[in-house]
């Protein structure tokens, strides 16, 4: 098995990194600065980031502390044309397909859950929600989610430190990657071959030992030797 490198790519001091997508025409990661209100590109062969300054959620009063219940989760169709399946939800965060688009994954992260949903790719209606994962103690809370190219889901876990690999028809974890951080938040895959790993964090609601100990935090990471690739992401057709 390859030798798991972990480094930190980027010290951006993000308040609270999100949303990692990898650009392949650029080689660039795109990712967001939430309470900073920017979203950001990293070009990985020249190391420059540009910086210009939707599940639905109610403001937090500190970090994953909010009113309960008040986001939902919305669908934006080709034709500009927004679905909103549900309401009652905390924090709408990781959502991705399976690699045959009949199952949509999903997480609500204060249901300390990863859910999925039978999906119809032809009408976008979704269906029959059931858990595939229940967070263990440790582990804290799911955030962001992306899936690999053998249909297995990866979970940043926030304030857990660590992203999870687990197998979402079995619902066992296979693999757990532990970061130099605490406040994990999002993760994808990219690279030339999509063999690489991009993490996210934040730094809000961390006092000053906390910065002392963990220097890093708010920065970019990368992970390589993990012995499996992501897929592409895809584009919105709209």
């Amino acid at each position: 098995m390859s030798s798991i490198k972990i480094e930190c790519v980027l010290r951006e001091n993000c308040r609270c990194g999100e949303s990692p997508v990898w650009e392949e025409v650029s080689n660039s990661l795109l990712f967001v600065d939430i309470p900073a209100k920017k979203v950001c590109r990293w070009d990985s062969l020249s190391k420059h980031v540009q910086r210009v300054a939707v599940g639905t959620m109610a403001e937090e009063t500190a970090p994953a502390v909010l009113e309960r219940h008040q986001g939902s989760l919305y669908s934006l169709f080709p034709d500009h044309n927004v679905k909103k399946y549900f309401d009652q939800v905390d924090i709408s965060n990781g959502l991705d397909w399976s690699l045959d688009h009949k199952i949509f994954y999903y997480i609500d992260s204060l249901s300390y859950s990863v859910d999925a949903f039978d999906y119809d790719l032809h009408t976008g209606q979704i269906s029959n929600r059931r858990i595939v994962y229940k967070m263990e103690k440790d582990e804290q809370i799911p955030d962001g989610m992306c899936i690999d190219a053998e249909g297995k889901l990866w979970v940043a876990c926030y304030n857990g430190g660590r992203v999870i690999r687990l197998d979402p028809e079995t619902g066992k974890r296979l693999q757990t990657v532990k970061l130099p951080v605490d406040k994990t938040t999002s993760c994808c895959f990219g690279g030339k071959d999509y063999s690489e790993m991009y993490v996210t964090c934040a730094r809000d609601g961390m006092d000053a030992e906390g910065l002392l100990r963990q220097p890093d935090a708010g920065g970019i990471f990368k992970i390589t030797g993990l012995g499996v690739k992501g897929i592409a992401p895809y584009s919105y057709a709209g």
